[in-house]
C-alpha cells in the first residue's frame, strides 16, 4: 500500500499489517496473543529486559485479566514503550549514518 512512502510510513504501515495478521475479525489481540506478538516480531528490543521493573509491568498487565482485548492503539502504546525502555534503542542512537 505505501510501496512509494518514507521509510516511516513503511514502518508504521508494516507495524499495523503485523498486527492486523494477527487480530481478530473485531480487529483486537487478546492478551495472551500481544504476549506472543511481541515476543514473535518485537523480540530484539525486549530481548534483555525482562528484570527492568517496566518491563515486568507490562508483560504483567498482558498475563492479568485476559479476558480484556488490546486494540491497535493500546498495541501501538506498548510498541512505543517497550522500545523507549530497551537498550537496543540506544544502541541505535549511537550509530552513525552516512549518505
Amino acid at each position: 500500500a505505501l510501496g512509494k512512502g518514507s521509510d516511516l510510513e513503511k514502518t508504521f504501515a508494516t507495524a499495523a499489517l503485523v498486527y492486523n495478521n494477527s487480530a481478530d475479525p473485531e480487529g483486537k489481540l487478546s492478551k495472551a496473543e500481544t504476549k506472543n506478538l511481541l515476543q514473535t516480531q518485537f523480540q530484539g528490543f525486549i530481548q534483555g529486559q525482562e528484570n527492568k521493573p517496566k518491563y515486568q509491568e507490562i508483560i504483567s498487565a498482558l498475563d492479568e485479566e485476559s479476558e480484556n482485548k488490546i486494540d491497535f492503539e493500546d498495541f501501538m502504546i506498548l510498541l512505543v514503550s517497550l522500545t523507549l525502555m530497551s537498550d537496543l534503542l540506544q544502541e541505535i542512537k549511537n550509530v552513525k549514518t552516512t549518505k
